[in-house]
């Protein structure tokens, strides 16, 4: 062989080397998901998380809820927990979970968002039965989550959820896609909260914002839903903790979604676009409920214009 040989072997071994090289790079510089004691974290490309999935109770917790099945914590881009779980006043509540409290699957009441007061809590509960990422590239993660709505040993809803995750303009972008399909015939009773929640942190001074600016409206009563807040395309949470950040997680609900106010409570932390507070909902076996939010995860005060831009896209589709 001679030099010229040499030299052209030589340059294809570097070319093939440095591609695999980068192919590795790309492999390596995606989201991924990976597990821990209580669920899944879903971590960026650059390694940090932006949420949990737990689909475990800890052994040791204050929850009193039968059911996990939520996103905790959920954290800013800056890293920091924007979220509670299962705090001193409201032990049943947990991060970001959907569920109601007032609910007649088939001929059975089953209260299973953890309150107790409406309907038994005893052997119901969500349970999840499968967590997986099914798409991961460096600009965008989705997770897909089966759930099994469970009266003792029945299961009497299905849900499947999708989970999108990204970072656009130094937020967290977290679009939830729930699809339940009930087994039995399902109803909703009116009342004034329940469904999607975001449980925030309650150790700071906290606002709510809508599209308009600072919102001031008297607290909804969680036995009147005529008293929630009215439709908006969304609502922002922001609080000043205690600690010195300022971090915020807003709501943007979908068109497509059944018509909901809002009870969105101060001394508790809580945004909760509710479809049963206008009117009761009915669903019959085999008749799937779909619903989706978009969760703006941010750092410092409401971005008015992003959150704006965020919602057109979002309810634009």
């Amino acid at each position: 062989m001679n030099l010229s040989q040499i030299g052209h072997w030589l340059l294809l071994f570097l070319f093939l080397f440095l591609s695999a090289a980068r192919g590795a790079a790309a492999d390596e510089a995606r989201y991924i998901l990976t597990p821990d004691d209580h669920g899944m974290i879903l971590k960026t490309p650059a390694g940090k998380t932006i949420f949990s999935y737990m689909t475990q109770k800890p052994a040791e917790t204050n929850l009193t809820a039968n059911s996990v099945c939520c996103l905790y914590p959920v954290l800013s881009p800056s890293g920091v927990r924007v979220v509670d779980f299962a705090p001193g006043d409201h032990r049943h509540h947990r991060g970001v979970f959907l569920a109601w409290h007032a609910t007649t699957c088939g001929q059975e009441r089953a209260d299973f968002w953890g309150w107790g007061s409406w309907a038994p809590t005893e052997n119901r509960v969500i349970r999840n039965r499968e967590i997986k990422l099914a798409e991961a590239t460096a600009d965008r993660a989705v997770v897909q989550v089966k759930n099994d709505w469970m009266i003792g040993d029945r299961v009497v809803v299905e849900e499947q959820t999708e989970i999108a995750a990204s970072q656009q303009r130094g937020v967290y972008v977290i679009d939830l896609d729930y699809r339940l399909l009930p087994k039995v015939d399902f109803r909703l009773d009116q009342t004034a909260f329940g469904g999607f929640c975001v449980k925030a942190r309650q150790d700071g001074q906290a606002e709510y914002y809508n599209p308009r600016g600072k919102v001031s409206l008297p607290a909804p009563h969680h036995l009147k839903p005529e008293t929630d807040w009215p439709a908006e395309a969304w609502y922002d949470y922001v609080i000043q903790l205690d600690s010195g950040e300022t971090v915020g997680t807003a709501v943007i609900d979908h068109p497509d979604n059944p018509p909901s106010t809002w009870h969105n409570l101060k001394p508790i932390a809580m945004i909760n676009p509710c479809i049963a507070a206008p009117a009761a909902v009915e669903r019959k076996a085999g008749e799937p409920l779909r619903l989706r939010y978009r969760l703006v995860v941010h750092d410092g005060p409401a971005p008015t214009a992003l959150l704006n831009q965020l919602a057109q896209s979002w309810r634009g589709r």
